[in-house]
């Protein structure tokens, strides 16, 4: 017994000074990104300025480039095409409160990536703070800016703020969209909802990576039993990372108030019946043809569960119209303040 107790003590000290080293290392790895962004930013910032001072065009980089390679071999970065894109983030960010203090927060290439693929400074700053937040890979970072998970994370209708924990606020509003395009269906305009539902199931993969990742499929009219009554949910999916059962309603046809009121009780049935202890409450999202966004919010207002309101397409002809959508400016700000 007293070796056990030495072996399992000796294993907890080991395991102690494991998480210091990786604790450690964190901290250096972010300690040394911030140190190379800042001297980016430095670097940029002169060539910026020498061009404004002394009338040079762009040759400036590729002298620079060939000075610096023949001065530092074995330094990785400092390529004509590199330095150029210093220059431009300083210039792109030099005049904004907010950007400067945050691109030390992200590594240089998912900085570059959201500095040429975004334009607008409140855009920048989402997809900053939202890299940063949740760690994506620059992959992830590419795919959610081609996706507009911008605009669809400012669009969509959900009463998450109201119903959720604070901490689990905005990753279940990236969960939700404002649309979703189903263009990998062949259904015609005119369809049931038992058509829109199989075809879902019959092209799951697609489906799923449309939802936006981190889905699982649970089961397509999942049966519940109320008081001796059968109910069938149209959808239902797992969230990993909310650790949440999502309970999906398929309508063909414009949003109506009473689907609330339905998609509520089932969540409660969820959450009482399937819901495992270790997991977080059940999240519904009601998908429409249409909706009046003034009837949603309406609806949403008096609901005690989470739940989101989103439209399909099957023809992705969407986004031209989400820039007439869009909150204001302030308003922007406003909720990006909570992205940190």
């Amino acid at each position: 017994m007293g070796n056990n107790l030495i072996n399992e003590d000796y294993r907890d000290f080991i395991g102690e000074i494991k998480n210091k080293i990786r604790n450690s290392q964190y901290e250096a790895m972010k300690a040394v990104n911030k140190t190379l962004i800042n001297l980016y930013w430095g670097i940029g910032q002169e060539i910026y300025n020498q061009q404004q001072e002394k009338g040079w065009g762009k040759s400036i980089v590729e002298v620079l480039a060939k000075e610096l390679k023949r001065e530092f071999p074995d330094v990785q970065g400092f390529s004509a095409r590199n330095l150029w894109r210093m220059r431009n983030l300083y210039v792109e960010y030099k005049d904004s409160e907010i950007l400067p203090p945050l691109v030390a927060e992200i590594s240089w290439s998912k900085n570059v990536t959201i500095m040429e693929k975004c334009k607008e400074p409140l855009e920048r700053e989402f997809y900053i703070k939202m890299t940063k937040k949740y760690g994506w890979t620059k992959d992830v970072l590419i795919n959610n800016i081609e996706n507009k998970t911008y605009e669809k994370y400012l669009l969509n209708q959900t009463n998450f703020d109201e119903t959720l924990p604070d901490k689990y606020v905005n990753q279940a509003k990236l969960a939700v969209k404002d649309e979703y395009i189903f263009d990998f269906m062949e259904l015609s305009e005119q369809h049931s909802e038992r058509e829109l539902e199989e075809s879902l199931v019959n092209n799951m993969r697609a489906f799923l990576e449309e939802m936006g990742g981190n889905f699982a499929f649970m089961g397509s009219q999942y049966h519940l039993n109320v008081g001796g009554d059968d109910f069938y949910i149209d959808l239902l999916l797992y969230h990993r990372s909310l650790k949440s059962l999502i309970a999906i309603e398929l309508k063909i046809g414009e949003f109506k108030p009473e689907f609330v009121g339905q998609l509520q009780f089932y969540l409660t049935a969820l959450d009482k019946q399937v819901k495992m202890e270790h997991e977080n409450p059940s999240i519904g999202i009601i998908i429409c043809k249409s909706k009046n966004r003034t009837v949603v919010e309406y609806a949403l207002s008096d609901s005690d569960k989470p739940i989101g309101v989103s439209t399909y397409q099957i023809r992705d002809t969407l986004p031209e119209q989400m820039k007439n959508l869009l909150p204001s400016p302030e308003e922007i700000k406003k909720r990006l303040e909570g992205l940190k």
